[in-house]
């Protein structure tokens, strides 16, 4: 049977151009011509080059400077950096301890926020959104205390796929001298990002959702912002991130980065994803029972989120695995078994009858179609064993 995967946000198949990239850096590292590039010595040096010209080109599809590419282990890594360090940056100045962030949030955004806030005697204010699961810039900013020291937002939703209005946002942040920590997970390498014209002071990205390594991402940080590191130890990362960096994955990252960065494959794929992900809203609209959820003009080109009534969600998952097909449903960050979305809840939708699908470089025609042609027998086939007396 061919498998059509259609789970991109969760995670994106890797590259061919990363994972080749890979192979050479572990070969390097294989037959000693590679090593530790905090070293002086010939082998430190020229691993420290493939690192840095991976930071340059992970740089330059951010729009960013290479001096405010740190990398990290993924998103949540960096997210939690972001808010380790804006608080404890808050420390040192009288009552800097308050946190703002939608109620859309990534479970890692609000729980970092959380549990660190805490931990400084500060708090969290969480803002509603409207039904399509889009914050008021108005309601974020009213929020904002004399001790508030960030505020959160998503680039765009990492279920519903819905766009937030950032520059509005980031924008009053900026004149009220309030950090903006910006969630871009689901954004990068899916849409154009340019950090240098961004009010934004910390970014935070995920290399493995779009078609980087498993284990990679990155956190912006606005060049002349200083942020405490919350791992320490050495000085790798320019004293933001102790460890020895991850040389083979980084350098696939890089390598992915260029990729899109390359004969503008960046706005190929984002028009690919567009129009399949149209396909999905066209053809559903004459689907019994089911809706499109998140906002219908903003919103990201991979990601749709369907709202379907009266059926089980774990049974059309399984319905769907059985056609050949790969897609989610309940809570994004969900890991093991399936829950009710609170972004879902926040919106005043069903938080339990969804199916999300979400689509990536390798998406094609006959994956939609595969979908198409399956979904309308699984939900009938539900649908009349629900039925039966």
């Amino acid at each position: 049977m061919v498998r059509h995967y259609l789970d991109h946000a969760s995670t994106s198949p890797l590259r061919p151009q990363a994972r080749a990239a890979m192979v050479e850096s572990l070969d390097q590292f294989a037959s000693h011509t590679a090593a530790d590039p905090s070293r002086m010595h010939t082998e430190g040096m020229t691993t420290r080059v493939a690192l840095e010209n991976a930071r340059a080109q992970v740089a330059e599809l951010l729009g960013a400077t290479s001096r405010e590419v740190i990398f990290t282990s993924g998103a949540t890594e960096s997210i939690t950096m972001a808010v380790w360090g804006a608080l404890e940056r808050g420390r040192h100045q009288p009552r800097r301890n308050h946190v703002v962030l939608s109620a859309v949030e990534h479970s890692a955004v609000r729980g970092s926020s959380e549990k660190f806030a805490g931990l400084v005697g500060g708090e969290v204010s969480i803002v509603g959104v409207d039904n399509h699961g889009r914050i008021d810039p108005a309601e974020v900013i009213d929020a904002v205390r004399p001790e508030t020291i960030l505020v959160h937002m998503q680039w765009g939703n990492h279920e519903v796929g819905t766009l937030q209005p950032l520059a509005e946002v980031s924008q009053r942040c900026k004149e009220l001298d309030v950090l903006m920590h910006v969630d871009a997970a689901q954004a990068a390498g899916r849409v154009a990002i340019d950090f240098a014209n961004m009010d934004a002071d910390l970014v935070s990205v995920s290399g493995h959702k779009f078609g980087g390594p498993l284990g990679t991402g990155t956190l912006l940080v606005r060049r002349g912002l200083r942020i405490d590191p919350i791992m320490v130890g050495g000085e790798q990362e320019r004293s933001r991130r102790a460890g020895m960096e991850n040389i083979p994955a980084f350098v696939g990252l890089g390598a992915a980065c260029l990729a899109l960065a390359t004969n503008d494959q960046l706005d190929h794929e984002q028009l690919l994803t567009q129009r399949l992900t149209q396909r999905v809203i066209d053809a559903v609209s004459t689907f019994d029972g089911v809706s499109v959820l998140g906002d219908p003009l903003h919103r990201l080109p991979q990601i749709v989120c369907l709202g379907i009534d009266g059926v089980e969600p774990q049974a059309v998952l399984l319905g769907l695995d059985q056609a050949g097909i790969a897609v989610h449903s309940g809570s994004a960050c969900a890991s093991e078994g399936l829950q009710d979305s609170p972004v879902l809840a926040a919106m005043g939708a069903d938080a339990h009858h969804s199916l999300r699908i979400s689509l990536g470089w390798s998406s094609t025609d006959a994956d939609i179609d595969a979908l198409l042609t399956a979904l309308p027998d699984v939900l009938a086939h539900l649908r009349a064993l629900g039925s039966r007396p």
